[in-house]
C-alpha cells in the first residue's frame, strides 16, 4: 500500500511468486511517469494570467472611459470593481478551466455571466448607495461581454500543442462485451478527445475487438481490482479508466475500485447505457443516497425555435440575393452540358413525414428516375438510400456540382418556404419512408436541412445506421449553437469533398 492507503502498481519486484505468476487476473506492468497532461496542465497554467488580464482589461479600461465620459463620479474605482467582478464571476463558473473540445462554443454561457454581473453589481450599488446613471451603465459594461466572447474564441484557436492537451488516453474497464461497445463506439468518431489505449476485461472471456489488454479482473470482486486497473493505466499512459458497469461489476464493487483509482491518482469516469443524449440535456441531482440524471427533452418550441426559423428565412433570403449571378451561371452550365432543364423538382419527405417539392440543379440525365430500377443491384448503401460512387446517370457538370454540393443550392427557396431548414437531417425519398421502421421515423421530427450532421460527417460513405445515429442525434439534441457549429463545418465539408457523390 501506497501513500494515503493508494495501492502502488506493481512491478516485477512486487509479483508474487509460483502459482500466482500465472493467475490470469494479474497486470504485469511497470511504472512510468505521465508527463503529458502533467505539461498540459502547465502550459494552460501559463495561459490563464493572460486570459484573465485580457478579461479585466477589456471590460474595466472601456468602462473607466465611458463612465469618465459620462461624468460619473469615483470612475476609476467604479470601473476596477466592475472588472475584477467580472473575474470572479467568470472563475465561479468555471470559465477559466480548461476547454473540451466537444463542448458549444459557449456564448449563450458569456452572456449568462455578464447578465449575473450586472445583478451583483445591482446590489452592490443598492448597498453602497452609488448614483450610476443605468443607461450610462449598461454601456460601461457592454465591453466586457463582448470580451468575454472575443477570449473564448481565442482560446479555441488550434495553438501549439492544444492536441497533445486535449487527448484522454482511456483504459476501458468492464465486461468483454461491454468492453467492446465502448471501444467500438470511441473509435467510430473522431469529434471527441476520447483515445482508447487499453482495455481491462472482467472475466476470462476473449476480446474481439483489437486493443491492449495489460490485465483481467477476476469475475468476483478482489482484493488487487484498484492495484490491476493503476498497473494497467501507468504501463499505458492513461490518464483515465472509464468503468462500464455490469452484473460482475455491481454497485460495491464500483464503489471500492473507485476509492483505489482516486487514491491512486487516475481520473475515473462511469459510462451510462444512455447514449445519444448531449451532455447539455442532462443534470445530475441525488435524493436518499441515489445518484440521479434528469434529462431535458428536446427542444421543440420556445425562443430558440423561434430563432431558428427566423435565421432560416433571412438566411436563405439573402444567399439567394447574394448568389444570383452564381445560380444563373450553374443553370446555363447544366442546360449547355447536357439535354434537360437545368432545374430537377423531386418529392422528398419533411418534418411530420409531410411531402413536398424539392428543389435542385439537375445532375443526371433527364430519364435517371426510369433508369434506377436497373442500377438496384449496384447499389453500395446498407439501407433504403441508394447511393453509388460511379453512377452512369449523372452528367459531367453533374459530377463537379455534386462534388461541390453546389447543385443543393436551389434548396434555398425550399428553407424560405419553410419546407427545409438551413440545418437538419437529410430530406428522404417517399420510396425510403416506406421502409422506415418506428426509429428511423423519428428523423422526420424536425425540419430536413440543407446541411447537418450527415452532411458534414462523410456524406455517402457512411453507413445506413451511422447516418440515422447521427440524424437522431440532431433530432432530439439540436440548440441554436449547435446549427452554427454545423454551418461552420459545413464549409470545410465542402472543401473536402469527401462522400460527395
Amino acid at each position: 500500500m501506497g501513500l494515503a492507503g493508494a495501492p502502488r502498481p506493481r512491478t516485477v519486484s512486487h509479483r508474487p511468486r509460483g502459482k500466482a505468476l500465472d493467475d490470469p487476473w494479474r497486470a504485469p506492468t511497470v511504472q512510468r511517469e505521465r508527463s503529458g497532461p502533467v505539461a498540459a496542465e502547465r502550459r494552460a497554467g501559463r495561459r490563464l494570467p493572460v486570459v484573465v488580464g485580457a478579461e479585466l482589461l477589456g471590460l474595466g479600461l472601456p468602462a473607466w472611459l465611458v463612465l469618465r465620459a459620462g461624468g460619473q463620479p469615483r470612475a476609476a474605482v467604479a470601473a476596477a470593481v466592475a472588472a475584477l467582478v467580472w473575474s470572479g464571476v467568470r472563475a465561479a463558473r468555471g470559465r477559466y478551466a480548461d476547454l473540451p473540445p466537444d463542448d458549444p462554443p459557449g456564448v449563450l454561457s458569456t452572456a449568462g455571466d455578464w447578465l449575473l454581473l450586472v445583478g451583483v453589481l445591482a446590489v452592490l450599488r443598492t448597498m453602497t448607495g452609488d448614483v450610476v446613471d443605468p443607461a450610462t451603465a449598461a454601456v460601461a459594461l457592454l465591453p466586457g461581454l463582448l470580451a468575454g466572447v472575443a477570449a473564448l474564441g481565442v482560446r479555441r484557436l488550434p495553438w501549439p500543442g492544444r492536441r497533445q492537451r486535449t487527448v484522454r488516453r482511456v483504459l476501458v474497464v468492464g465486461e468483454a462485451s461491454k468492453v467492446e461497445r465502448a471501444v467500438r463506439l470511441l473509435g467510430s468518431r473522431a469529434d471527441h478527445p476520447y483515445q482508447v489505449v487499453a482495455a481491462i476485461p472482467v472475466g476470462a472471456a476473449p476480446l474481439e475487438c483489437e486493443v491492449q489488454v495489460p490485465g483481467r479482473l477476476a469475475p468476483a470482486p478482489a482484493d488487487d481490482d484498484a492495484s490491476t486497473v493503476l498497473g494497467g493505466a501507468f504501463a499505458h499512459d492513461a490518464d483515465l479508466a472509464l468503468v462500464v458497469p455490469g452484473p460482475q461489476l455491481s454497485e460495491e464493487r464500483l464503489h471500492r475500485l473507485s476509492w483505489g483509482l482516486h487514491d491512486g491518482g487516475l481520473a475515473l469516469s462511469v459510462l451510462t447505457e444512455l447514449s445519444g443524449i448531449a451532455a447539455g440535456r442532462v443534470r445530475p441531482a441525488a435524493a436518499a443516497g441515489l445518484t440521479l440524471l434528469h434529462i431535458a427533452p428536446p427542444l421543440r418550441g420556445g425562443p430558440q425555435m423561434a430563432m431558428k426559423a427566423a435565421v432560416d428565412r433571412v438566411g436563405a433570403a439573402l444567399g439567394l440575393l447574394v448568389l444570383a449571378p452564381l445560380l444563373l451561371l450553374i443553370g446555363a452550365a447544366v442546360r449547355l452540358g447536357s439535354h434537360g432543364p437545368a432545374f430537377h423538382r423531386q418529392i422528398r419527405h419533411g418534418q411530420h413525414n409531410r411531402p413536398f417539392t424539392m428543389w435542385k440543379f439537375r445532375t443526371m440525365v433527364v430519364d435517371a428516375e426510369s433508369r434506377k430500377q436497373q442500377l438496384t443491384a449496384a447499389n453500395e448503401n446498407d439501407g433504403p438510400m441508394f447511393k453509388m460512387r460511379r453512377d452512369p446517370r449523372v452528367t459531367g457538370i453533374g459530377r463537379l456540382l455534386r462534388r461541390t454540393s453546389l447543385d443543393e443550392l436551389p434548396q434555398l427557396l425550399n428553407v424560405l418556404r419553410g419546407d427545409m431548414s438551413l440545418v437538419g437531417p437529410r430530406p428522404p425519398l417517399p420510396e425510403e419512408v416506406s421502409r422506415y421502421d418506428e426509429r428511423e421515423l423519428r428523423r422526420l421530427a424536425v425540419r430536413p436541412g440543407l446541411t447537418g450532421l450527415w452532411q458534414v460527417s462523410g456524406r455517402s460513405d457512411l453507413s445506413w445506421q451511422e447516418t440515422v445515429s447521427l440524424d437522431l442525434w440532431y433530432v432530439d439534441n439540436w440548440s441554436v449553437l449547435t446549427d452554427m457549429g454545423l454551418m461552420a463545418r459545413t464549409l470545410r465539408a465542402v472543401a473536402d469533398g469527401r462522400g460527395a457523390y
